[in-house]
Order: structure tokens, then C-alpha cells, then sequence
């Protein structure tokens, strides 16, 4: 087996891809990335009746979002197609008749229909074990060969060992010992000619050169059921790796109940990738006991399978949140720009009359990227800037303690010291406004919120200064003015 570290990952093509799956990617791809190794996809789809239509799809678009790369793939499906256990069944096949050569395995024509029964009658008897009960296990050589022949629907089972005990060595857990007598022969390849998970799984394995595998401890039981199979063929093992549940804040396993589970469902709701990369990773790995914040070269550089917590880890959706707003905070002007247009490509806001360019989503980062903790928070704050008009109620412009004529004279008086402004930036705009206010004795919160709602119809708006010079001069005095325009028209309903 070669020496350079080889992880892969496996997912099976049978829904959207749950955060779960994509921890075990994520500590896949960082392991491999950490030590300059390789990182491969495997799809999993030789259980057909599963399989959904686009699955593979949604797996490979949250893995690019997230920038998980890998390193090859079949021609198929372009340069660094996944490979898909589906156009490996030879493989399988040949690796099942040397198992039949050896007596490793064995053909077993039980029908569903009896090991149903037999399991029935377990239960009724209150038998400690429920399972297959290795009928067809001692078939001679002769009978197994007619089974063959035949044509008959039957299965290949591997022979297990009955006695005794399978022992291995966790990373994360240390080491692990299972009684063998608890385990029945298990299914290898069904009647369909399809290779169950466990032996495509190790079949894959060995002959990918993989040496190390990151899994969810659901499958820690069935890792006897490996090793075996690797001794069978005469194989090395690599390396194990149970990572921990994921768990919701009721100490439940996490479920549809609790809230979004899919990746492409947080990327819907405006996390962005490093958030989400970010806070997975935190799902049972941790550097100390107190930073939570990482770049993925970050993550890359101190990740270690050592670190991984043998304790179920808990997804608090609050902590989620928290955390993508400080990633926008901490993020570039450009990184953000990049991250809103991504955003808005895949989800067109409502609220935009048209699609906005880059030089837009430039322009609005100083109005929101220290304001908002997902992206969908943006297109409310920032609309009215693409908009030819802006609509409000004439009432809306007259703040509290305030009256129409009082109104006017601040729009008038806004209005023309906005249009001699020689240099139009937040800071000259500030030290207009607020003598101006003392000036007409009108409070300065006053005079803002008649201008806020003047300038972009809303209540409740980013930062006034910044927002009219982001505006720009001549839209913002002309905002003013059709404010004034439209309160002097109908001043006489407030007469």
C-alpha cells in the first residue's frame, strides 16, 4: 500500500446532502490536505432501489461551494468525475469468486420470504439473537456448483468467524474489540448481481490505495465485518477514523424536525461556504478550548484526526448564525461582493427590479458588511438603490414632534447644502446635517429620519451619511427634491 496519505469520500446518491455526510468529507479533505495528501469521491450507488435522480449532483455542487476539491476520477462525467461504483462491477464479481475459491463465501438461497419467518420465530422464542441462522452454510461443493448453474435467485454470504474476538485500532477511539459469535454471515453480493456496501466498500478501498477512512460511528459495528473481509483477500486494512454524532440542541440525532439539515439549505438561508466549512469542523474537532474562528488554511493547518472528540457533538443553529456574521465581518470588500453576487445568482431577491453587477455589490459593501448576519439580510437594506422611484407615504417623511412646514424646511435646507457640497463623502455629508439641524432647531434624529425615508423610502435604513453618498450627489439631491416636490403639493391635507 503506498505511504502517501489517501482519503476518500463516500456518500450514497439518496437525497440532498445532509450536514452529517459532509462533516465526514470535511475531515476527509482536511486529514488529506493537511499532510499533502490525495482526497477522492467515490459514489456509492450499487443499491438501486435508493438511488434518487440528481442526488450525485447536489453532492458535488455543496462540495465545490464548500471548496472541497478532489484529485481524479474516471473520464466519465469530465476530468475528475467521482468515481461510481455502478461501472465497477466486475470488479466486485471477480473479487467475490475468490472469495467463493476459498471457502471465504458461500451461495445461500433462502428466500426473504423464510428468513422473515425465521425472524419472526426468533422474536416468539425470545431468542438472544435475530438474524440468519447459516443454513445454507455447509452446503457441499457439488450442490453450491448446481445453485450456480441453475439460474436459481440466490445470494454469496461471507463466511464470519464464529469464535473468538476481531480487534482493531480506532484514531479516535483507540482500541476496539468485538465478540465474533454476535455477528451472522453477512450478504456480499445480492441476487440483483449488486455488491452490498460492505464488500464494495472494501474493494474500492484496497484498490484505490486508501489509507485512511473517516466515517460516522454508526458504522463502528460493522467494522469487524471489514476486517474480516480484508484478512479474507489477504489485505492490509487502512487506517479507521469513527467520527462522533451530530446531535441538535434536544440531544436527539439532528433531523428535518429540528430545522434545515442540507447544505444547499444553508447556502439557501445565506451562510456563507466558510462559515458552514468553519463551524462543521468544530462539530467534534477543536484546536483548544477557546478559538472558534478559522480560514480553511487555518483549518488545513492545524487539523489532526488526534483532536477529533470521541463525545457527540451538538449543532446549535443559533451558534451557526453568530458565527456567519463575524465570517461577513471579517471577510474582504471583495470576498463580499463576490459572496452577494453569488448569492443573488442562485437566489434572484424580490426585492431587485433588476440584476445587480459587481460594481453595484462593490458599492453597498461599506452600507452592509458590518451590518448583517446572513446575505438575504442585504437586498431589503439596498433595493432602493436600484429603483428609478421610491415609494412611500407622504405621511411618512414627518417624524414625531414634527410638522409639514417643519418637514419642508428640512428638505429644502437639506436639499440645498447637499447640492454645494464640493466633496460628496460621508464625512462632509455629516458636517453638513448636524449644524444644519441646530440651525432650524429640529432635533438631529428628526432631520435624519425625514431624509432616510426622502432618500431610500424606508424606516429603518443603513447608516443616512453613508447611504447618500453612496447615492451619490445628484440622485440624493434629486430624491430630496421630489420629497419636497410631493409634501408642498399636498400640504394642504395637513392644513
Amino acid at each position: 500500500m503506498t505511504t502517501k496519505v489517501r482519503a476518500r469520500f463516500a456518500p450514497s446518491p439518496t437525497g440532498e446532502p445532509h450536514v452529517g455526510n459532509i462533516r465526514t468529507a470535511i475531515f476527509g479533505w482536511l486529514f488529506a490536505r493537511h499532510h499533502g495528501g490525495e482526497f477522492i469521491i467515490r459514489v456509492e450507488d450499487t443499491d438501486q432501489a435508493r438511488k434518487v435522480d440528481g442526488a450525485t449532483e447536489m453532492m458535488l455542487a455543496s462540495l465545490k461551494w464548500l471548496g472541497l476539491d478532489w484529485d481524479e476520477g474516471p473520464d466519465i462525467g469530465g476530468p475528475h468525475g467521482p468515481y461510481e461504483q455502478s461501472q465497477r462491477l466486475q470488479l466486485y464479481r471477480d473479487a467475490v469468486d475468490s472469495l467463493l475459491s476459498t471457502g471465504a463465501a458461500y451461495r445461500c438461497s433462502c428466500t426473504s420470504e423464510r428468513l422473515s419467518a425465521l425472524r419472526e420465530q426468533q422474536q416468539r422464542d425470545g431468542s438472544d439473537r435475530i438474524g440468519y441462522d447459516g443454513k445454507c452454510r455447509d452446503r457441499d461443493s457439488d450442490e453450491t456448483r448446481e445453485l450456480a448453474k441453475s439460474g436459481e435467485s440466490h445470494v454469496v454470504r461471507f463466511r464470519m468467524l464464529d469464535t473468538g474476538t476481531t480487534e482493531a485500532v480506532d484514531i479516535i477511539r483507540g482500541d476496539v474489540s468485538f465478540e465474533n459469535a454476535l455477528y451472522d454471515d453477512f450478504v456480499v453480493l445480492k441476487s440483483d448481481g449488486f455488491p452490498t456496501y460492505h464488500l464494495a466498500n472494501v474493494v474500492d478501498d484496497h484498490h484505490m490505495e486508501i489509507t485512511h477512512v473517516t466515517r460516522a460511528v454508526e458504522w463502528l459495528s460493522s467494522l469487524p465485518l471489514h476486517i474480516q473481509l480484508y484478512q479474507a483477500f489477504g489485505w492490509d486494512a487502512p487506517e479507521f477514523a469513527h467520527l462522533p454524532l451530530i446531535l441538535a440542541t434536544d440531544r436527539t440525532k439532528l433531523s428535518k424536525r429540528h430545522g434545515a439539515t442540507s447544505v444547499l439549505e444553508f447556502r439557501e438561508m445565506g451562510l456563507l461556504p466558510e462559515t458552514l466549512l468553519n463551524f462543521l469542523t468544530m462539530l467534534g474537532w477543536s484546536l483548544d478550548d477557546k478559538t472558534e474562528i478559522f480560514t480553511a488554511q487555518e483549518l488545513t493547518e492545524h487539523f489532526s484526526l488526534e483532536r477529533v472528540s470521541r463525545s457527540d457533538a451538538v449543532f446549535d443553529f443559533d451558534k451557526l448564525n453568530w458565527m456567519n456574521g463575524v465570517h461577513i465581518r471579517e471577510t474582504s470588500a471583495d470576498r463580499f461582493a463576490d459572496a452577494m453576487l453569488d448569492y443573488w445568482t442562485q437566489y434572484p431577491p424580490d426585492e431587485f427590479p433588476m440584476a445587480p453587477d459587481r460594481e453595484f455589490a462593490l458599492r453597498i459593501v461599506p452600507l452592509t458588511h458590518d451590518r448583517i448576519k446572513s446575505l438575504p439580510d442585504v437586498a431589503p437594506l439596498v433595493s432602493f438603490l436600484l429603483r428609478e422611484r421610491i415609494d412611500y407615504d407622504d405621511e411618512e417623511l414627518i417624524q414625531r414632534g414634527m410638522d409639514i412646514e417643519s418637514t419642508c424646511r428640512v428638505l429644502q435646507a437639506s436639499q440645498d447644502g447637499l447640492a454645494r457640497l464640493e466633496s460628496f463623502d460621508s464625512a462632509a455629508i455629516e458636517a453638513l446635517l448636524r449644524p444644519m439641524a441646530k440651525g432650524l432647531d429640529i432635533k438631529v434624529g428628526q432631520v435624519l429620519g425625514t431624509l432616510r425615508v426622502a432618500a431610500t423610502g424606508l424606516k429603518v435604513s443603513p447608516p443616512i451619511f453613508e447611504t447618500l453618498e453612496v447615492m451619490g450627489q445628484e440622485r440624493a439631491v434629486r430624491s430630496i427634491h421630489a420629497a419636497l416636490d410631493r409634501l408642498s403639493t399636498g400640504m394642504s391635507r395637513y392644513s
